[in-house]
C-alpha cells in the first residue's frame, strides 16, 4: 500500500509546488508593473514641472521681445522725426527766392575800399556778382612750408602801394585750383589762402585766389561767396560804405 500512494503524495507535493511558484510570480509581476506605474507618473509630473516652467520662461521673452520692440519703435520715431526736422531746416534756405536782401540791409557799390587785416593796408576792389569766387592781384609769390603744411608769401600790388619787408601776406593754402586762361589753352595753378577783411561795416574771412589781376583796372576782386547772405549790389553806387570806415 506504501507503494501505491507514494505516486499520489509525489503528485500532490509538486501541484504545492507549483502553485507556491505561481504565487510569488504574480506578486513580483504585480510588484514590477507597480514600480513601473510609480516610475511613470513620477517622470509625467517631472515633465508637467518643467512644461510649465518653460512656458512662464517663454511668456517672459514675449514680455521682453514687447518692451524692446516698444522702445525700437519709439527710437525710430524720435529719430525720424530729428531727420524730418533736419531735411526741413537744410531745405528751407535752398527754396527761399534768391532776390530776397539780405536783414541787416547793406548795400555795396560796384567799387568798394577794402583792407585787407594781416597788413592793415586798403585797396579798391571791384564787387562782381558774376563770378563765384574773390582774387587778388598777388606778385612775388613764394611757396614754402611751415610746421608740415603749405603755405604762401606775396605782395598785393596795385601799382601804387610801395611793395617792401613790411607788406608781405602770409597765409596757409587752403587748396590748389586750376585755372584755363580764355586766350590759350594752357591750365593754371593757382593758390586759395583765406585772410581777413573790413569793407565798412563788414569784417568777415574771404578766400582768396592768387591770380594775375595786372590788366584789370582794380587789384581786388569781391565774388558772390562773399557778398551771399552779407550785403546786396547796386552797380550803379561806388563806393558806399568807403565813409563807414
Amino acid at each position: 500500500m506504501f507503494i501505491r500512494l507514494t505516486p499520489v503524495v509525489a503528485l500532490t507535493l509538486l501541484s504545492g509546488c507549483t502553485l507556491t511558484n505561481g504565487n510569488q510570480n504574480h506578486q513580483q509581476t504585480l510588484a514590477a508593473i507597480q514600480a513601473v506605474e510609480t516610475n511613470l507618473n513620477s517622470q509625467i509630473t517631472s515633465l508637467a514641472s518643467q512644461v510649465e516652467q518653460q512656458s512662464e520662461y517663454i511668456q517672459r521673452l514675449e514680455k521682453q521681445v514687447t518692451h524692446r520692440q516698444d522702445k525700437t519703435l519709439d527710437l525710430q520715431t524720435a529719430t525720424l522725426a530729428k531727420i524730418t526736422a533736419h531735411q526741413h531746416e537744410s531745405i528751407a534756405p535752398a527754396i527761399q527766392p534768391v532776390s530776397t536782401p539780405p536783414t541787416h540791409g547793406l548795400v555795396l557799390g560796384e567799387i568798394e575800399r577794402v583792407t585787407i587785416d594781416s597788413i592793415k593796408q586798403t585797396f579798391d576792389a571791384r564787387v562782381d556778382t558774376g563770378a563765384a569766387t574773390s582774387s587778388l592781384n598777388a606778385v612775388d609769390i613764394e611757396h614754402f612750408e611751415r610746421n608740415g603744411k603749405k603755405w604762401v608769401r606775396f605782395h598785393l600790388s596795385d601799382d601804387k602801394t610801395p611793395m617792401d619787408d613790411n607788406n608781405w601776406i602770409e597765409a596757409p593754402v587752403l587748396k590748389f585750383v586750376k585755372i584755363r586762361q580764355s586766350t590759350n589753352s594752357e591750365v593754371e595753378r593757382r593758390a586759395v589762402v583765406e585772410l581777413w577783411v573790413k569793407v565798412g561795416k563788414i569784417h568777415e574771412k574771404a578766400q582768396f585766389t592768387l591770380a594775375d589781376r595786372s590788366q584789370m583796372s582794380h587789384p581786388v576782386l569781391l565774388g558772390r561767396e562773399f557778398i551771399r547772405d552779407i550785403a546786396v549790389v547796386d552797380v550803379s553806387k561806388k563806393f558806399v560804405q568807403s565813409e563807414e570806415q
